[in-house]
């Protein structure tokens, strides 16, 4: 049964997606921390938080041993650095991979014992619809994300019996500052309208806008409840129908 209320720790917590998943859970009565590197974010959050980097064992390893036993692990830290395969730097590729694949792999080495232990827990990682097909320009980005869900699909095997649960979340473009940022930089660089820039990742949905953070939060909310006791190794598609 779901902890009531159930202590959740979000990683990239202070903005965007991570954000409105952490404002889901607290609505919901929930006991909610966030995490992230930039502290000046945290501390304007409003909720309670912890600074570390995701990408650094110890690090990680410090942080949940502060934080207490956590119920609900949602790991929403990622990002994405966007480049044709051929010319990606090693640099860019090994970013790539750490923060958006060795750093799930490092949260859940962390967070799943203790749930394990006490009989009950949930663990959240927010991947993107690039878990799913591939992207022009962002290989190392889905290469990563592809790394991600066979690493939740395989946990979640091995957690079947042990009342823990891992499952995947792939948003499509979603409406966060981080595609506003890179809405205005296109129109910086080439001088098109916002409308006309955001019409790139508008158009990849199916249904002509995009996603909005609270929908994946929504979706957060629902792996966390009773009512999806027996979803395991899923990856919930939260994109208007693009990788249907």
């Amino acid at each position: 049964m779901t902890q009531q209320p159930a202590r959740v720790l979000v990683t990239g917590g202070a903005t965007g997606i991570g954000l409105a998943i952490a404002r889901a859970f607290r609505a919901a009565g929930h006991d909610v921390m966030i995490a992230g590197r930039d502290s000046a974010r945290l501390e304007a959050s409003g909720f309670a938080h912890l600074a570390f980097d995701v990408c650094d064992e110890m690090a990680v390893a410090e942080a949940l041993r502060a934080a207490g036993p956590i119920d609900i692990f949602v790991a929403n830290a990622g990002g994405v650095v966007t480049a044709p395969v051929l010319t990606t730097s090693r640099e860019d590729w090994e970013r790539m991979l750490h923060l958006n694949l060795t750093s799930v792999w490092l949260c859940a080495r962390a967070a799943v014992p203790p749930m394990i232990e006490r009989g009950w827990g949930r663990f959240i990682a927010v991947a993107s619809t690039a878990a799913l097909k591939g992207y022009a320009y962002a290989g190392a980005y889905a290469a990563a994300k592809h790394g991600a869900l066979g690493l939740v699909r395989s946990l979640a095997l091995e957690l079947a019996q042990t009342g823990v649960t891992a499952n995947a979340i792939c948003p499509g473009y979603t409406d966060t500052p981080m595609l506003r940022d890179a809405i205005d930089k296109v129109v910086d660089r080439t001088g098109r309208s916002a409308e006309d820039a955001a019409s790139f990742f508008t158009k990849a949905n199916p249904m002509r806008r995009l996603v909005a953070a609270e929908e994946v939060a929504g979706a957060a909310l629902w792996l966390a409840s009773d009512a999806a006791a027996s979803v395991n190794g899923q990856a919930i598609a939260i994109d208007g129908g693009e990788t249907a």
